[in-house]
């Protein structure tokens, strides 16, 4: 069974730091492009960090640029998501998602991805 299982989330102050990690089982996921979206209470999915499958190269939305990593660790079929600086607008649901095959302009959105986590909380208070 393919599973995308994520931990890490938790309550923060507004300046924080989590790490958010993926742990993928099933088949490996080295040769896939990893994601990481959210969705606040009323909000749609939103992507926030990718990692490209061919060239390792990292995409990221605006509104993270500079606080959030993503990483990738082969050994492990796992992918981390390090938030720095955390605001409370950051707060939402985050996901762990997986494309075996996808096209840069789907990678901004949930659609392009075909495995999903089940979403941990991120709650950052002011």
């Amino acid at each position: 069974q393919v599973q995308l299982v994520e931990s890490g989330g938790g309550l923060v102050q507004t300046g924080g730091s989590l790490r958010l990690s993926c742990a993928a089982s099933g088949r490996t996921f080295n040769r896939d492009t990893m994601g990481w979206l959210r969705q606040a209470p009323g909000k749609e999915r939103e992507f926030v960090a990718a990692l490209w499958r061919n060239t390792g190269k990292t995409y990221y939305a605006d509104s993270v640029k500079g606080r959030f990593t993503i990483s990738r660790d082969s050994a492990k079929n796992s992918v981390y998501l390090q938030m720095n600086d955390l605001k409370p607008e950051d707060t939402a649901v985050y996901y762990c998602a997986a494309a075996p095959t996808i096209i840069l302009s789907n990678l901004f959105n949930a659609r392009g991805y075909g495995y999903w986590g089940q979403g941990t909380q991120v709650t950052v208070s002011s």
